[in-house]
């Protein structure tokens, strides 16, 4: 415990925004270090313009917004004012880590954790970058140079990284309601005979158009088989086209297909899946992972560094999912993989298997432990 290190009262400052996949497993660790210690203060520095904005404060955190913007892979205009104002943001950001004095620093990604990390690392206080993806973003890659600890969720990311880096592999922190999940009681909550094949298929909040488009024949098709249960979120975005498209066919309520705009009990779903298709984001690898679940993943295209894609191959290559590129899906493609799955019951208890292989349940605690002892090393 920190009260081991001398520390009667820990201050933290955490950092990451932008996209959700930044920001959630940031709110993760603050959890966990509001659970392990109570009278914990944590300031969550972000931007005023990314979603941290609005969720961090519904989160119950104290937020404080810096000034940040991202560069681009080229020259451009653009970049110096990017340049012009990632300066302003660690001006601010060094005033605030001299105020605030925290014992530890971390971020999880995102431009923002630039300027916010770098000044308390250059002032010398402990810091700690976690990397959810199998590929790097450019803020961690630079970042590691500096840092006291840089946490991975993949094994694979490790290579990318400097030698100087100090890398542990800790995973990427789990909802504990993911956790908590019962494979016979998630079954017996939605009403599931045991012989019932669970497909669950879903594309992100506003959903997938690629994705949607090939899962039409996979309604179609599995439509009234008593064998067969199927969930899909078409999003929020991509839903009433889903329902146009599936036409005269879009299957009524009490059916065994079941097509929604957004899954609000995904820990429920996925704990009675016996199948997920899905992108490839690193908490939904996670979850996966997890769970123990076989994927058929189907990688963003356009995400930086195609990073979705090398998450996938991951799973791909270990055996725990199968990788469809989004360029080469067709429904009768994934309809095909999806049925071979479900008459092979040996390769997905082995796809279970790898998945399992590859899970770290315990990524939060590794994280806090790490935090733990880099705040008691903090100057006085």
């Amino acid at each position: 415990m920190l009260m081991k290190t001398g520390l009667k009262h820990v201050r933290v400052i955490i950092t990451g925004g932008g996209t959700g996949g930044h920001i959630y497993p940031a709110l993760a660790i603050a959890a966990g270090i509001r659970e392990r210690y109570p009278n914990a203060t944590i300031l969550y520095v972000g931007t005023d313009q990314g979603l941290e904005s609005s969720i961090v404060p519904q989160a119950g955190y104290d937020f404080y917004a810096v000034p940040a913007a991202g560069l681009e892979r080229r020259l451009t205009a653009r970049n110096l004012l990017a340049v012009m104002r990632a300066w302003r943001g660690f001006g601010v950001s060094w005033g605030l880590v001299r105020r605030f004095r925290p014992h530890v620093v971390v971020g999880t990604g995102g431009y923002v954790c630039g300027p916010v990390v770098l000044a308390a690392a250059l002032q010398g206080f402990p810091t700690l970058i976690h990397e959810q993806n199998a590929v790097p973003g450019l803020t961690n890659r630079i970042l590691s140079r500096y840092v006291s600890r840089t946490a991975v969720s993949f094994v694979d990311a490790v290579k990318y990284f400097p030698r100087r880096a100090r890398v542990i592999l800790t995973g990427l922190p789990v909802r504990p309601e993911i956790l908590a999940v019962s494979r016979t009681e998630c079954r017996r909550k939605l009403g599931l005979a045991r012989d019932e094949f669970v497909v669950v298929s879903f594309g992100g909040s506003r959903g997938a158009r690629s994705l949607n488009l090939a899962m039409v024949p996979v309604v179609q098709a599995l439509r009234g088989r008593p064998a067969w249960r199927l969930y899909h979120a078409a999003g929020t975005a991509g839903y009433e086209e889903f329902l146009a498209a599936l036409g005269a066919a879009a299957p009524c309520e009490g059916e065994n297909i079941i097509i929604v705009p957004y899954f609000y009990e995904i820990a429920t779903l996925l704990g009675a899946a016996d199948l997920v298709v899905c992108r490839a984001g690193a908490s939904t690898i996670a979850e996966l992972t997890v769970l123990g679940r076989p994927s058929i993943l189907v990688p963003y295209p356009y995400a930086t560094d195609n990073h979705q894609e090398f998450n996938a191959r991951a799973l791909a290559e270990r055996g725990a999912a199968v990788l469809i590129r989004d360029r080469e899906l067709t429904g009768e493609g994934l309809l095909s993989i999806i049925t071979g799955l479900q008459s092979d019951a040996r390769r997905l208890a082995g796809m279970s298997r790898a998945a399992r292989s590859l899970a770290k349940p315990r990524a939060l605690d590794r994280i806090l432990d790490t935090l733990e002892k880099l705040a008691g090393t903090r100057r006085k």
